[in-house]
């Protein structure tokens, strides 16, 4: 059976760095809909404090959401060295499509498809498929890729995670400053090598309550538009959520590899909120009974990059191995994991190893 290695990667990032300045003049609104009688200076300031995110990217007026994963899948391609005609599918995670900047989503057709469209690919056996699955649907798209290449259906995937956030999100709440732009895309490829690429997988579904913890919902200012529909977070019940299983799931994973936590090199995890990646990493550590570890096994973009949702684990994936983050690398034969938390909830993790 063969064995799925990333040979290719690429990102975009927005050119457009988006600092505390361009929220100032901002009108905060609580989450029952009442007017926040606080300065925005002082409201920003609580913000940064807790997620740590300064500084964010979003994309330019004329950009779209397949644009940029388009940019990205241009330097994977070139990264990998391969003929575009040659890709069996193309899997491209997004949640709102080529969002329009009065954050109508826009999914038809789909975004793979225009990719397809923009690379100029001819060949009609490239299947296009897109992967909505909240934040998590570059990893899902990934074990997608995974599953098919062991079935023996395809041997060479391009599989994009991209995302325009800055054209959905409430221009009355906090949470907006979470949230920003960016794409990043991987060439996965079959191999007979034993024992690398993707060696454990692991995806789990909680949709009871949880489903409302992160959806689309009308403006937290009763007075604005109420049909236009932009990200919702249930910030504490997501934090809690998050703290109670995606530990569990990682650790689950690397057991299914036949691992420890010893083994892993980094772990690669969705730039959400970096208190809560923090404690996510701080309590997967202690199901192995460790109290402290070295910080660099589990680097962070989200101070300057923000929460771009299915492009945050590509890009810094992308961002390692082309060695443009500081202090970073991947070891020759090393594992990692890739792990993501979002709209669902949905949770997933892959160990991978490097050939």
């Amino acid at each position: 059976m063969p064995n799925t290695v990333i040979i290719g990667s690429g990102s975009y990032l927005p050119p457009n760095i988006i600092g505390r300045k361009h929220f100032m003049d901002t009108t905060f609104f609580t989450d029952s809909g009442e007017k926040i009688d606080k300065p925005a200076e002082e409201i920003i300031g609580k913000f940064v404090e807790i997620t740590e995110i300064e500084n964010r990217r979003y994309i330019d007026d004329d950009q779209m959401n397949s644009d940029i994963g388009y940019e990205a899948s241009k330097k994977a391609i070139a990264s990998a060295g391969i003929d575009p005609e040659t890709l069996d599918y193309i899997i491209y995670a997004s949640n709102f499509g080529d969002a329009t900047s009065d954050a109508r989503p826009n999914l038809m057709p789909n975004l793979a498809s225009r990719v397809k469209n923009k690379l100029g690919i001819k060949n009609r056996k490239c299947i296009t498929y897109d992967m909505v699955f909240g934040c998590p649907g570059w990893v899902e798209g990934m074990i997608l890729a995974n599953h098919l290449i062991k079935a023996g259906v395809a041997k060479t995937i391009l599989v994009i995670g991209a995302e325009t956030l800055s054209r959905v999100t409430d221009p009355y709440d906090r949470n907006k400053m979470i949230f920003a732009d960016g794409a990043g895309a991987t060439i996965v490829q079959a191999t007979e090598e034993e024992n690398v690429g993707i060696i454990a997988s692991n995806t789990v579904c909680d949709n009871d309550v949880e489903i409302t913890y992160l959806e689309s919902a009308p403006s937290l200012n009763k007075e604005a538009d109420q049909n236009e529909l932009y990200i919702r977070m249930q910030g504490r019940k997501i934090y809690e959520y998050a703290l109670k299983n995606v530990p569990d799931a990682i650790k689950t994973t690397i057991d299914d590899a036949g691992l420890s936590i010893e083994d892993i090199d980094k772990i690669l995890l969705h730039q959400a909120n970096a208190k809560m990646d923090h404690a996510i990493i701080d309590r997967l550590m202690r199901l192995y009974g460790k109290k402290k570890y070295d910080e660099i096994v589990a680097p962070m973009t989200i101070q300057e990059l923000g929460n771009s949702s299915v492009a945050t684990i590509p890009t810094m994936y992308d961002l390692i191995v082309s060695g443009q983050m500081e202090g970073q690398q991947f070891k020759e034969k090393g594992n990692i994991v890739f792990a993501s938390v979002g709209a669902g909830m949905n949770i997933n993790a892959i160990v991978y190893r490097f050939p």
